[in-house]
């Protein structure tokens, strides 16, 4: 199986001179293509910051970061925005929707941008927004709809595209826990079903135990990755949580 993202020995230093930070430290990994992992660590460990720097939103003071085997660290901005654009999807925690939008207008965006054929933006959003659960909300606008609602049009949005890569940032960071579970579920059926390639940052276990595989982060270093494989959910979700507590507990 192919490797959809390709992580070479980064590392991210803040500051300069005597007063500097290494947020992370010569990290290396591989996500395949239908991978669907989380990004767990205590707070500060720079899990955000590496999400950062694969997604494309900061840059690596050393190393390499490979997407469908195209160095963006070597990109220029215009490159970066129309690769950002046509390969990634971003699923963020406060949904980053726009108000003056309908949902459907907002799942439709990144095809409209693109100057797509509007039939198909329609087709399109039609099946992505089924495939959510959200089909019946389409024309309402965001503040008529719940934070749940809201998160997988969010979810939408990020996938009507068919990116190479899914990032979510705390997706279920602010949902309640049943909001955040339908989410997850949809998620879990997306890469299932349709082999989508997802990474997600979460201090949440059960989003975690969603995943097909979990790497954790410590002091900007990777410590360990746990694969699921063919467990229960419940009991990857305790293996988890055995792990973070011997890391000293979570955020």
């Amino acid at each position: 199986m192919r490797n959809v993202l390709e992580v070479k020995n980064v590392s991210k230093v803040y500051g300069k001179k005597e007063n500097t930070f290494t947020a992370l430290k010569s990290v290396s990994l591989d996500v395949k293509e239908g991978e669907f992992v989380g990004i767990m660590g205590p707070s500060g460990a720079g899990k955000t910051t590496l999400l950062n720097l694969i997604s494309t939103i900061d840059s690596p003071s050393s190393g390499d970061v490979k997407i469908d085997g195209q160095s963006v660290v070597q990109m220029k901005d215009n490159q970066l925005a129309l690769f950002r654009r046509n390969k990634l999807g971003f699923i963020f925690q406060d949904y980053n929707l726009l108000d003056a939008l309908t949902v459907r207008e907002n799942i439709a965006l990144p095809l409209a941008l693109s100057r797509q054929n509007p039939r198909e933006i329609d087709e399109k959003v039609e099946k992505i927004a089924q495939k959510f659960g959200i089909g019946h909300i389409l024309d309402k606008y965001p503040y008529q709809v719940s934070g749940g609602q809201k998160q997988r049009c969010a979810a939408s949005r990020a996938i009507v595209t068919n990116p190479s890569l899914i990032f979510g940032d705390e997706p279920t960071g602010a949902l309640d826990s049943k909001s955040a579970v339908d989410l997850l579920e949809s998620l879990k059926t997306l890469n299932e079903q349709d082999n989508a390639t997802i990474l997600m940052v979460t201090h949440d276990a059960l989003a975690a135990s969603y995943c097909k595989k979990v790497i954790f982060i410590i002091d900007g270093k990777l410590a360990k990755e746990i694969y699921k494989e063919d467990k229960p959910r419940k009991e990857f979700f305790q293996e988890i949580l055995d792990i973070l507590g011997t890391m000293g507990g979570e955020e």
